[in-house]
């Protein structure tokens, strides 16, 4: 039996990066002496074993031939590389430390080059197309390009008719990761020049070349917008639901009627019913799904502030539930900054409606619900709980128009 290091964990070696998981494969043994020594199998259809020790994930070499994978003692460490997405993840190492590369992946990680191994697998396994994208967005910092024959290969019409059929967790999967990397733009960038964002992503796709009000939008194209909001994004928040928010806050301007354009009046609504289908096509967890529906529906109220009176403040405090969830009120109102700071211009300007809707939410929580509970019938405690918010947050002072940064912005 011989153990290799592989993927992920040999390449970021060779570039100098943290090594955070750590997977093994091994060669010329079976499933059953591996659980005979103590490895707990955890995959079904595929045979990963976890250390007794270590957890680490261990794994039989396959030999993959279209969409189908053999397991076996008589499977060597190349074929099992030779079965991986891209060459930059088909190295292994053995115990001594020597590199196993038969696909030229140390070559292309000098080259800074993202390659798949086989671009024909792309058909059997078409979410090794987002997997490119999403490894050039981790990647970005360090320039790594896609290679010319790996981008026409993403273009191949069964390719996309297979990105279209993927399952929605494999799609969360790697759009969550996409989101936690170091350039979240990046991704979707990179799935639009392949030509296949549409058949992932429809709602994203739709917003490219689609014209906003050039007075309050420079960058005019919603698509470059909602990239520069992501980006702006990825700078105030290392939370991939406020990344998320940021991404899908005005869906709704992919669909607004073109005999209203450049304006997107009701656009909010839109953004909610496309925010919910996207949410429940890719699995979207219930909490990452949340703030991403209250930004669609409430970021413009948070631009406007210095227009509200108190008791739209107060709606807006109870339509986001604040006061129960302040950190994911937070989370909103870092998505609502990414959003007026994502514009061509505007990416330095000071947000002061943040600061005011977060002392909103301060004096909001200073009221007493209890005591007022205790003093008024029952059927009366809402309002009553209410008005005592708006006598709270009714002398706050709000950003104004010629405050920098304060004049609102429609969405």
């Amino acid at each position: 039996m011989e153990t290799y290091l592989v993927g992920g964990a040999v390449r970021n070696r060779l570039l100098g990066l943290p090594v955070k998981d750590r997977d093994w494969v091994v060669v010329g043994t079976t499933a059953e002496a591996l659980q005979a020594q103590g490895f707990r199998r955890v995959g079904k259809s595929f045979p990963v074993f976890l250390h007794p020790q270590t957890h680490e994930e261990y794994t039989l070499a396959c030999r993959v031939r279209g969409d189908l994978a053999t397991a076996g003692p008589e499977v060597g460490i190349e074929d099992d590389l030779r079965g991986r997405d891209l060459t930059i993840n088909a190295m292994a190492e053995d115990v001594r430390g020597g590199l196993i590369d038969p696909c030229g992946g140390r070559r292309d990680l000098e080259a800074r080059l993202l390659r798949v191994v086989d671009p024909a697998a792309l058909v059997a396994d078409p979410l090794r197309v987002l997997r490119v994208a999403r490894l050039a967005a981790e990647l970005a910092p360090l320039g790594f390009t896609v290679a010319a024959e790996t981008r026409r290969a993403m273009r191949q019409l069964r390719v996309r008719e297979g990105l279209a059929a993927l399952a929605g967790e494999r799609l969360w999967q790697e759009l969550a990761r996409a989101l936690a990397s170091a350039a979240p733009p990046r991704f979707i960038t990179e799935l639009r020049d392949a030509g296949v964002l549409g058949d992932v992503f429809p709602e994203l796709a739709r917003l490219f070349g689609v014209p906003q009000p050039a007075r309050w939008h420079p960058e005019i194209d919603t698509g470059i917008h909602t990239l520069m909001v992501l980006a702006r994004a990825g700078q105030l928040s290392e939370r991939v639901d406020v990344r998320f928010a940021a991404l899908t806050h005005d869906l709704g301007k992919g669909t607004t009627p073109a005999g209203i354009l450049p304006s997107h009046r009701g656009h909010e609504h839109r953004s909610l019913v496309l925010v919910e289908r996207l949410c429940d096509h890719a699995r979207v967890p219930k909490a990452v799904a949340e703030l991403a529906r209250i930004m669609a529906v409430w970021h413009g109220h948070v631009h406007r502030a210095a227009e509200l009176r108190p008791e739209t403040v107060v709606k807006v405090l109870e339509g986001t539930d604040a006061v129960r969830r302040p950190e994911r009120f937070e989370g909103f109102l870092l998505a609502c900054e990414a959003d007026y700071r994502g514009r061509a211009g505007f990416e330095d300007r000071p947000y002061p409606q943040g600061t005011y809707f977060r002392e909103a939410l301060q004096r909001a929580l200073g009221v007493n619900a209890a005591a007022i509970a205790a003093a008024v019938p029952p059927a009366q405690i809402n309002a009553a709980v209410r008005r005592a918010r708006v006598a709270a947050v009714a002398d706050l002072p709000r950003p104004t128009p010629d405050q920098p940064g304060g004049a609102p912005k429609p969405g």
